[in-house]
């Protein structure tokens, strides 16, 4: 996760759009490896379980109720709950639900969550059309490719901006992967992805709250609609990535032209995803997982005097909240992270409730972290130092945390969480079934029977 250095933005760039659009309408289908084909399956399973945990959250309850005061037809499901929604409402909720509990996938390089837009675009158009699970995949890879090579080009300037890239990037990636589920020629893959470029979507200054999650749900619905657009003839400028005045030197000063060029349908982004073992920004998982290996090491809360955590700047400045309200605040809080971590070992959705978050013994520990920035330290990482009422201290280095490309978490883990977060809403047997479905999707004559399992069987 270290910084890119800046680049300053090329008047005169390569036609990334067409390059880009060329890509996207005739890459081959399985046009790559059985370990990048793999990893999209874990993408797609990854972010369904997330989505369905958070079918019954408040903000997904809000969303919705907005959503049916448009009177939308019936075209594409809500996953975890029986409501059918129109193609572009369902990708809204979908990608809502998907990120609200902030336990997505995460490419790195970028911190760009890119399931989130993508296969809530991908998978109602996908439902809405009869498509295969093996295009639905197809669509997966290269959109998540396109969204993360155009995040790779323009990080962290975009990003240091105040824009919250995974809806900005995600965009574009939504609008590629229903185009190419669409079968768009070049010509209209180009529009899709000009018209996506009018639509970033996202600011930082969300986080916390329920637009946050609304950044991939928006994303998701803008790149459909773009697809369905540019499927219909309308035109966008064939030069709107890469133009002085086009999205990426309109938004950010680093542009980085080979980061969409290179190994172009050789190497796959989606390669470099990995996957949350705890539900918070990303940045809090080196210190949680230290936390963790201190409860390990028979350190409890209250032995506690005070926590010394050094962390990169970028931490506190994402996640120095340091006395969240509630669960939402909690998950940029890095003071409630150890917090968890420390108490319980982990650090999953349950830890992050608001009755967890407002636990009298929960505000004062995390009152007893005492962070300091030492930016020698990578953002990666954490190092955490536990002083004991009688004394001691017990000092652990976190280097790569679990969840890093480093560290992954296993298939068996993933299941896991799955189970964790999809048996309270559809029960532990539906739930094995739709994991099973899941892992197979890439084989399915089309998502139909996904799609049943992973809505809620009337009581």
């Amino acid at each position: 996760m270290a910084r890119n250095t800046q680049v300053a933005a090329d008047h005169h760039a390569p036609p990334v759009t067409q390059i880009l659009a060329e890509f996207v309408a005739h890459h081959p289908s399985r046009g790559w490896s059985d370990a990048v084909d793999h990893e999209a399956h874990r993408t797609f399973l990854n972010w369904l379980g997330c989505a369905v945990g958070a079918a019954h959250h408040e903000a997904a309850d809000a969303a919705l109720a907005a959503v049916n005061l448009l009177q939308p037809a019936p075209q594409a499901s809500v996953l975890g709950r029986r409501d059918k929604l129109d193609m572009a409402s369902a990708a809204l909720l979908n990608g809502i639900t998907s990120h609200t509990f902030d336990f997505d996938d995460t490419h790195l390089k970028t911190i760009i969550h890119p399931a989130g837009p993508v296969a809530s675009a991908v998978l109602a158009l996908a439902e809405h059309t009869g498509s295969s699970g093996r295009e639905l995949i197809d669509a997966l890879v290269i959109g998540i490719d396109v969204a993360c090579r155009v995040g790779n080009a323009m990080y962290p300037d975009h990003y240091d901006r105040g824009w919250h890239i995974t809806g900005s990037t995600g965009t574009l990636g939504a609008a590629t992967a229903c185009a190419r589920l669409l079968k768009l020629d070049t010509q209209k893959t180009a529009m899709a992805l000009g018209i996506a470029a009018s639509q970033p979507i996202g600011m930082r200054e969300q986080f916390g709250t329920m637009t946050k999650p609304f950044h991939p749900g928006g994303a998701a619905r803008a790149g459909l609609l773009s697809a369905l657009l540019a499927s219909q003839g309308f035109t966008a400028s064939a030069k709107a990535l890469e133009a002085p005045r086009g999205m990426m030197q309109t938004v950010s000063t680093k542009n980085d032209w080979s980061e969409i060029t290179s190994e172009l349908g050789q190497r796959f982004e989606i390669s470099f995803n990995s996957y949350k073992p705890f539900a918070c920004g990303i940045v809090i998982h080196p210190s949680i997982d230290a936390c963790a290996q201190l409860r390990a090491q028979d350190v409890r809360p209250e032995q506690i005097e005070r926590i010394e955590l050094k962390v990169h700047s970028l931490v506190l400045e994402l996640t120095g909240k340091k006395e969240p309200a509630d669960g939402l605040q909690a998950k940029f809080s890095v003071y409630h992270g150890c917090a968890a971590g420390l108490t319980f070992g982990f650090a999953a959705e349950d830890e992050f409730s608001d009755a967890i978050v407002n636990r009298p013994d929960m505000v004062a520990l995390r009152r007893k972290v005492v962070a300091t920035v030492d930016d020698s330290i990578d953002e990666a990482s954490a190092d955490v130092t536990a002083v004991l009422t009688d004394g001691r201290r017990v000092h652990v280095f976190v280097e790569h945390a679990i969840g890093s490309l480093q560290n992954p978490m296993t298939d068996a883990l993933l299941e896991a969480k799955f189970h964790g977060l999809a048996d309270p809403v559809l029960g532990a047997a539906p739930t094995a079934a739709l994991l099973q479905a899941c892992w197979g999707v890439g084989s399915a004559p089309n998502v139909k029977a996904l799609i049943t399992l992973a809505t809620p069987a009337l009581p």
